[in-house]
């Protein structure tokens, strides 16, 4: 029987996938990776309306097992583009929200991982490591745009050049994270983001998700004309109508994605 890597769970609309590799600390081997990407498009498949994606045990993700067995080649970028770009790729493209509930370390490819979240949750107690110059890498799987167009330049540098460890409270203060709660909160108030998500209006936050990031590179001229376009898109869906409806009825909406 092959061990457990990977945790895959479905309720209530929210697809909750669970890194468990923790004698290596949730490191990403390849098959982790692979097992993450068929996870997601089985979950969109079967339903889902949001992810959460978190760690067992102490850690969430300690980054790519070069230590272990890992699977990577000889050729890291080899491995990147096989095997991590499909993955990071998958997550920016879904058409449903993803919140990562950060439990404790987030080192390497694991910050890249956590922060490729819509809204990530970190405990207290975690931290963040984007430490690729301790072993003489550099920053990989779009955690050096993540960080950038979160935090800016120089806190991109900062991370990337030192290497060093950054709190949970550091990483708020960066614009970097959207929430720090206690440790015994963090997957309970993940999970209620998530199923928050999960019911609302899943067109309109799909096209928000792709709208924000597209921003990021565009002109103000270019955002106005993409809203617009989804703006068009969205006053289509039976959602946007029960939303109206319920606002002058009073009453919550009750949204079903369509």
């Amino acid at each position: 029987m092959s061990e457990v890597i990977l945790q895959s769970a479905l309720d209530e609309g929210v697809l909750t996938l669970t890194l468990d590799r923790q004698t290596r600390l949730n490191a990403l081997s390849t098959d982790l990776l692979a097992g993450l990407l068929t996870a997601l498009d089985e979950g969109v498949a079967a339903g889902a309306r949001a992810v959460l994606i978190t760690g067992a045990g102490r850690a969430f993700c300690s980054g790519a097992d070069l230590a272990g067995d890992g699977g990577v080649t000889a050729d890291l970028g080899d491995t990147l583009t096989a095997y991590y770009h499909p993955l990071f790729d998958r997550i920016a493209a879904l058409d449903i929200p993803v919140v990562s509930a950060v439990n404790g370390p987030a080192v390497g490819a694991g910050v890249a991982l956590a922060l490729a979240a819509d809204i990530v949750v970190m405990a207290r107690s975690a931290y963040l490591q984007l430490g690729f110059v301790n072993i003489g890498l550099v920053p990989d799987a779009g955690a050096t745009w993540l960080i950038a167009k979160s935090a800016g330049r120089a806190k991109a540098l900062e991370m990337a050049l030192l290497g060093e460890q950054m709190t949970a409270q550091q990483a708020q203060d960066a614009g970097l994270v959207a929430r720090v709660v206690d440790d015994s909160f963090l997957l309970p108030d993940a999970l209620a983001i998530a199923r928050k998500l999960a019911a609302g209006p899943t067109i309109a936050i799909g096209l928000i998700r792709k709208q924000v990031a597209a921003a990021l590179n565009q002109t103000l001229a270019e955002t106005m004309e993409q809203e617009a376009g989804n703006q068009t898109r969205a006053g289509r869906t039976a959602d946007f109508l029960e939303g109206v409806t319920a606002f002058v009825q009073k009453r919550p909406p009750i949204f079903r994605g369509q």
